[in-house]
């Protein structure tokens, strides 16, 4: 039977919306996912990635005695230190709403990543307050689960919380509660692979469009000493002082650590469209599992082999195209000659003349960190790329024996390599082997530079910081002063957004006006010596504020007031005003109005009691009265900044990024919250 040419049309039209379908589809199962936001604690004192970056950058060690303040008994272990996270027993209860006690029953790893993935959204420009009810994963992992767990008689009051305090599935539960994250959370063990997984499942899920944004990561504190005390009964288990020798001929064992390390990522397009400060970029990954092999917890070459064909197949990558590479490098003499053949037999094959890959392990700096290793591998080598340098690989001097270096396509990195500009990005693979078999490996691209500017915005902004407590407040102005005297070079705009639009904004707030970068400073070093000063304003928010809008109203007849009726109807009837002033008066509460201050009383009950000549009290209530003659004839621009300032101050609610529509700024890496730590520890 024939088919009419409308139905024919009509299938094609069908045909080619489901091909430009499927195409959307794919291009999304196959999207970059773009790193926006970083944070970690390591040993060595390490609480950011630029620290991070620093350390390995000048060849630390961060490898150091065993704790003395977690009840340890005094035992020989056959390593003498450790990587270890002294402050483990610190945290900022009050900031989460957590009470004493559920802190104190908390496993320290759990509060570890709530204040890690909090700083993971400020340092991506993301207010943590405003993610309530996105859709945004929560990826961690974790090994150790014995916190509460060991006392035999849990101390007075404990119990009640001691299971959850101590469960690895309540980690990310709780992140996801407290943020209000309502995407996929998933705690998982891992082993030593646990981040990289985290990582992997967290592009997956975005891809998959599960979710919009999601946190990925892991931590590991030992609360006992119980992994030292099974590892020491192993030959060879433990190196003798402590330190991994990544891929050197005097690997003598592995050296445990500690650390954390978390990650927000995005979809490399909304990233792009959300203005992020991207980081890096992860091209593809792959996970696997080594199977039966020489023994259970022996690594398995071929294995490792096919995992990181996958990975590069993922990424739609060749070999060649990588530079370098994060091992695993636990420093056995038995894992890392075959991690390095592994290599060899995969990215070693059909290197241009003079490109070695680069191999080398942040384990030489500060041991195995075990479930946060694979993520503290991506910060290092997001740092490398953007700094143009490829750190040296501590112990490593000389190279394994076991491992046939000599044709040279594979080199050690005994030494720091400048990581120099080519015709295409620069790109790394990170791995990370888990002692149950599981496998993971990430590829890395740098980020793309960002457009150029425009310059910078010169109007008069307030510059607005906040804390949960008085000290915290305190504490935030001293960190930004700092940073505000030693980049110069970073515009006082970019921070003014940045603290607006990227920062929560808690019960005690002040607002800095200032005309200039010396104000500024001056007006920080006020607030964080409790001091006050003529450009700063402060407040402490119980309850929203509300805001009302002074007019002025002088009398007028003629045929300026006419005009002013036809202009302006709704205030017509009610007063006459000198045209001009009145309609900057007007534009003026224009613009706050687009930044969400919207005044309680409609325009003619406003204008009502400005004709009989009526002002609106500032009230005990929080009410914050903006008199328009007095914000424009002195400094208008001031005088705007001023009004934001008193109404953020007082918990009026601010639409900031319309104050900032149309000029040129971009979110600043400011100094993150200063977490109020007290010491919660089971005794």
């Amino acid at each position: 039977m024939a088919i009419s040419a409308e139905k024919l049309e009509a299938a094609l039209r069908a045909s080619m919306k489901e091909n430009e379908r499927l195409r959307r589809e794919n291009s999304r199962l196959t999207e970059p996912i773009a790193i926006v936001g970083m944070a970690c604690r390591f040993p060595g004192g390490v609480s950011a990635p630029d620290e991070l970056w620093q350390l390995v950058a000048a060849g630390g060690d961060a490898v150091s005695g065993f704790p003395t303040d977690r009840g340890w008994p005094d035992a020989e272990y056959a390593s003498s230190g450790g990587g270890f996270l002294y402050d483990a027993a610190d945290f900022d209860a009050g900031l989460f709403g957590i009470a004493p006690q559920e802190a104190t029953a908390t496993d320290p790893q759990q509060r570890l990543l709530l204040e890690m993935s909090w700083e993971a959204f400020e340092r991506a420009g993301i207010d943590p307050l405003s993610v309530r009810g996105s859709r945004t994963g929560v990826f961690a992992g974790l090994i150790f689960h014995d916190y509460g767990y060991r006392f035999a008689q849990p101390p007075e009051g404990v119990l009640g919380y001691k299971y959850f305090g101590s469960a690895g599935s309540i980690a990310v539960g709780r992140v996801a509660y407290h943020f209000g994250l309502e995407g996929p959370a998933m705690s998982l063990d891992a082993a030593c692979a646990s981040s990289l997984v985290s990582l992997h499942l967290a592009c997956q899920a975005l891809r998959r469009d599960d979710c919009s944004l999601a946190l990925a990561g892991g931590v590991a504190v030992m609360s006992t000493p119980e992994l030292l005390e099974e590892s020491t009964r192993q030959q060879g288990g433990l190196a003798p002082d402590g330190r991994c020798k990544s891929f050197s001929g005097a690997t003598d064992g592995m050296g445990l650590s500690e650390g954390v390390a978390m990650l927000l990522v995005e979809r490399l397009s909304d990233a792009q469209r959300h203005g992020r400060r991207i980081a890096g970029i992860v091209r593809g990954s792959a996970i696997n599992q080594a199977g039966a092999g020489n023994g259970f917890t022996a690594p398995n070459g071929p294995s490792q082999q096919r995992l990181i064909e996958r990975a590069l197949a993922d990424a739609r990558l060749a070999p060649s195209d990588i530079d370098a590479v994060e091992g695993h490098g636990t420093g056995t003499t038995l894992g890392d000659p075959i991690e390095a053949q592994a290599l060899l037999d995969t990215y070693g094959r059909d290197r241009p003349a003079g490109r070695p890959l680069w191999l080398g392990s942040l384990k030489s700096n500060l041991g195995h960190t075990q479930a946060a290793g694979g993520a503290g591998g991506v910060i290092k080598m997001v740092q490398a790329m953007r700094h143009g340098l490829l750190p040296r690989t501590l112990h490593a001097d000389p190279p394994s024996p076991q491992v046939d270096w000599g044709d040279g396509t594979v080199a050690l990195l005994t030494d720091a390599v400048p990581w120099p500009d080519a015709d295409r990005p620069r790109r790394a693979g990170v791995s990370a082997f888990g002692v149950n078999g599981t496998a993971a490996h990430v590829l890395l691209e740098q980020a793309p530079e960002p457009e150029a500017r425009s310059g910078a915005a010169s109007a008069a902004l307030p510059w607005v910081l906040s804390g949960n407590t008085g000290e915290a407040l305190r504490a935030q102005a001293e960190r930004l002063a700092s940073f505000v005297h030693d980049h110069p070079d970073v515009p006082s705009a970019d921070i003014a957004y940045s603290l607006a639009t990227g920062r929560a904004a808690l019960a005690h707030r002040a607002a800095i006006v200032a005309s200039d970068r010396a104000g500024l400073l001056a007006g920080l070093t006020a607030l964080a010596g409790n001091r006050e000063a003529p450009q700063v304003f402060r407040g402490v928010v119980t309850k929203p504020g509300r805001v009302a809008f002074g007019f002025s109203g002088t009398r007028r007849t003629g045929e300026s007031g006419r005009e002013l009726h036809r202009t302006f109807p709704a205030f017509a009837a009610a007063f006459d005003a000198a045209p001009a002033e009145f309609a900057a008066e007007v534009g003026l509460f224009a613009l706050l109005a687009s930044c969400g201050m919207v005044a309680p009383l409609s325009a003619d009950k406003a204008a009502a009691l400005a004709a009989e000549g009526a002002r609106w009290p500032a009230g005990s209530d929080g009410s914050v009265v903006i008199d328009a003659g007095d914000v424009l004839d002195r400094d208008p621009a001031r005088g705007t900044a001023t009004a934001l300032a008193r109404s953020y101050v007082h918990g009026i609610a601010v639409a900031w990024r319309e104050l900032y529509t149309g000029l040129d700024v971009r979110h600043a890496d400011l100094p993150t919250y200063p977490f109020q730590h007290q010491r919660f520890w089971l005794e």
